[in-house]
Order: structure tokens, then sequence, then C-alpha cells
């Protein structure tokens, strides 16, 4: 299990910059220290546990990259076209040791090796056949149309540093390099939890004051994505002693445990009471709308978060204050994230000293600029601003208002969510 000292977190200000919560994350949790091998199939979502080194050049030879004609490029004329006879053929996978001869051309096809002595590929779209002679234009530039040996990765190069979280176009390259398995971090173990004595499963009986669950599953959702071993332990009730036993079952077992719900100031919210009285409280409040209600803490080495219960406001704490926690906890390397650039087309204000996500899509104007337009509801509790949005604007914390027409920084939900 993941171990964090009881201080990883300190912070006794009012309100937790999203930034100071991000910088105590990458300073003062370890990682957890078991690792793997597992298959090439299996490890999208890894964490690659030690840099994996090139065994081979990648290509390991020089090869064609056209279909076409392979020569010495000191046989081409300067200023009018060359002909040469055609000596031989080489294919992709060919075994034969085929060399061109001086003032000749061998016909290639891609990936072929390029023969021995030649430096140079003609596009076959490019030249004139009549018989067993190839007329070439001039002016091609030496090198052109081949792949040299080693120009992706270099044999003894590291391919995939340690950190990494592997995706397909990564295990993709350790396949290229003839790999069959990675050395990765283990799984992170995850339970969630829903609180509240309103919520109901989905599929059961719901009361005229109840509620179903939403949040359990975009939880589970979006920690599947992430690679997460996740246990579903359902909905507790509201109530403090219970809340505290059920917590502190899953902490000896799990290296995080997730809560939304009860996590305010309210008198039914008994989250926080719980917390304290298995654990330790690092803190409760983050700079961040919608959502400011997280708590975080330490329960016997694992780590804790409750969420606040709207499930928008679920979403945005868990993308940008869960999931930096576990993915240093997984060991994988910090991944900034990127707004980009887009021209709001509404005006907003907002209050300064916290950051804030407003959610919107995306549409191009006349002019082919890229506009942000807002979700006309923009309350915590509306999954449908999720559902018929493209993402987020990110509003930093000395932003007090934008006007129409103001370049922003926007966040698509693809890249929040992986």
């Amino acid at each position: 299990m993941a171990q964090l000292t009881d201080d990883c977190f300190a912070f006794s200000g009012p309100l937790l910059p999203l930034e100071e919560m991000e910088r105590l994350i990458a300073e003062r949790v370890t990682p957890v220290a078991e690792t793997e091998q597992v298959p090439l199939l299996q490890a999208r979502t890894r964490v690659v546990a030690r840099d994996i080194v090139a065994p081979d050049h990648l290509p390991p030879f020089d090869n064609s990259a056209v279909d076409g004609y392979a020569v010495r490029h000191a046989d081409l004329k300067t200023n009018d076209d060359t002909v040469l006879p055609v000596t031989g053929r080489l294919q992709a996978g060919s075994k034969d040791n085929v060399a061109v001869q001086p003032g000749s051309a061998v016909r290639i096809f891609t990936g072929a090796p390029m023969p021995q002595g030649a430096d140079t590929a003609f596009m076959q779209e490019d030249v004139t056949v009549e018989g067993d002679r190839v007329t070439l234009p001039s002016g091609l530039k030496k090198g052109a149309n081949m792949r040299h040996t080693g120009e992706d990765i270099a044999k003894g190069a590291v391919a995939l540093p340690t950190g990494t979280v592997l995706d397909a176009q990564h295990i993709a390259l350790a396949a290229a390099l003839g790999l069959t398995q990675i050395e990765v971090r283990r799984q992170l173990r995850v339970a969630i939890f829903s609180t509240g004595d309103e919520v109901v499963e989905p599929g059961q009986t719901r009361g005229v004051s109840a509620i179903f669950d939403a949040n359990r599953y975009l939880l589970a959702e979006m920690l599947d994505r992430l690679g997460m071993v996740v246990t579903d332990l359902g909905i507790l009730d509201d109530d403090a002693a219970a809340l505290s036993r059920a917590i502190e079952d899953a902490a000896r077992t799990h290296d995080l445990v997730i809560t939304s719900g009860g996590v305010s100031t309210g008198e039914a919210d008994f989250v926080k009471v719980a917390v304290e009285s298995i654990g330790k409280l690092v803190f409760w409040r983050v700079g961040i709308k919608p959502g400011r209600p997280v708590t975080m803490g330490t329960i016997d080495g694992a780590a804790f978060v409750g969420l606040p219960g709207n499930p928008v406001a679920v979403f945005v704490t868990f993308v940008r204050v869960v999931k930096p926690l576990l993915r240093r906890l997984g060991g994988a390397s910090p991944r900034k994230l990127t707004a980009l650039p887009v021209r709001s087309a509404f005006a907003y204000k907002k209050k300064t000293g916290r950051r804030e996500y407003v959610r919107v899509s995306l549409r191009t104007r006349p002019n082919g600029e890229i506009e942000a337009v807002k979700h006309p509801q923009d309350g915590a509790g509306i999954l449908t601003s999720l559902t018929q949005t493209d993402g987020l604007l990110e509003l930093p914390e000395d932003i007090t208002k934008i006007e129409a027409g103001d370049r922003v920084g926007f966040l698509p939900y693809a890249a929040l969510l992986d």
C-alpha cells in the first residue's frame, strides 16, 4: 500500500490554491514501490517503472520510403535527365544481398533494404521506364526517400522513460523494438463510496425526496480510464460512526479512498467528522469552482479524498485534484495541462482567489476563429452541462471578469480524462 505521511498536504489557510496543492503532491507523495512485468497488450494506462532502452536501432537498416528506384547519387547528372539500366529488384522482406553497380539502378519497393552502394531513391511516379532502362529527372537531393538506420531511435537510447503512462503509441514503439513485456508499477487500488440518506442505487425504488446515484458511476468510469483497480463499496448512510468504520476498513487494503457528498459545512455533512476520528484531515477547502469543499486526509498511510455531492463538482474536482494525486501515487511523470487559446463568446464575472471552470461548447466564427459558448445552465448539479459541451474554460485566480471577444484558455474533456 502507498504510504503517505500525516503532514504531506499540511495547509492552514482558508482556501488551498490549486497550484500549491499540485506542488505539495509532487514534493511529498511517494509513489508505490512494487513493480511487475506485463505483456504489451496489457500495458495500456500502466506506468513505466524504469527506463526502457532501445535494444536495437529503429529502423534496424537503411530502407526505402517509396516504391521506385534506388541509385547512387554520384551517378546522376546535375542539370539533365539521367538514363540508367535497371539491374536488380528488391521487395520488403527480401533476403537477397543486392548491390547497385556504378551507373545502374535497382527497382525497389517501400520497406525494402537499400541495396549496397545506393544512397537515394526516386519515386516511381517521377520517372519514365522503357524496357530495362529508367529515366531519372535532375534535382533530387542525396538521401531522398530513404529511411536511415536508427533515424527513429538509436540503439542504447532511452525509448520510454521512467514515469511514462503507456498508451497505444508507446506500446507500438516497444513492439517495434522487439519487446514483449514492460516493467511497470503496480496498479493503484481505489475504493469509492457515495454518501447520503437521499441517494439510492439506480434501478431501485426512488422515494419522492431521493435521487439516483450518478457519482459512483462517474468516478468508476474515470478511474477505469486511468487504469485503476476500483472497488465499489456502494452508498453509505449519513452516520458518522458508520462512515468512520467503512472508511477505516477500506483504507487498510486500498491506496486511496474516495467518497462523494457530505463534505460541506452543513449539520448533516458527516465525512469531515468521520475522517478526523480515524485519521488526519489535512485540508478541506480548495480554491476551485465548482468544487470548493474538497476534503483530503490520511488514514493509516492511505490517502483519503472526500468530493462534493454535486456531479459536475465531482467531475471538476476529480480531474483537477484527484487525478494529480493518482498520477503521483502511481509513479507517473508530471504532465502539465495546456489550455488551448480560444475566443470567448460571452462576458463573465468571478471572484478573485479561486480558479473557475466554465462548461463551454466550441464553434467556428466566419473568420475561422474558434470561440467558446457558455452552456446556458451552470449549476454544479446540471449533468447535461457536461454531456452537451466540449470542455472547460479555465479562468485563473487573478481574473475577475472576461468580456466577449477575450482570448481564454480551453481544456477539452479528452485531455482532462486521459
